[in-house]
């Protein structure tokens, strides 16, 4: 079976729309560290990931991530993509790029940047 970064990408995100915190751990390695603007020094293991995405998850509106594009590094890919804040979109269009660094199908290490994107 080869590994296909689009798909683990496209799953991955999908986990992430529907805010679905065991899915999404399952994705990450026991040992994963983790870091988005929210936690900038970093989360490590799953236990932690796990209160911090529960956490995340109950206190923001619906978010759809769509893919956009992937482009394979050494050990992983770096990904860009859409997301969809509220409703139908009605609060707002975000834009983010990950850098995901993989050992045995699992993320090991996992870097998230963001920004909005005005209207207009």
């Amino acid at each position: 079976m080869s590994f296909s970064i689009d798909g683990f990408n496209a799953g991955w995100l999908d986990a992430w729309s529907r805010k679905d915190v065991d899915r999404l751990v399952g994705f990450y390695s026991p040992d994963t560290v983790y870091k988005d603007p929210q936690t900038p020094a970093g989360l490590r293991g799953h236990d932690a990931l796990r209160t911090y995405l529960t956490g995340l998850f109950g206190a923001t509106p619906p978010m759809v991530y769509k893919p956009d594009e992937t482009w394979p590094i050494p050990g992983g890919y770096c990904g860009r993509w859409y997301c969809h804040i509220g409703e139908g979109g009605k609060d707002g269009l975000m834009r983010g790029f990950d850098l995901v660094i993989i050992e045995d199908g699992l993320i090991t290490h996992n870097e998230v940047y963001v920004h909005q994107i005005p209207e207009g």
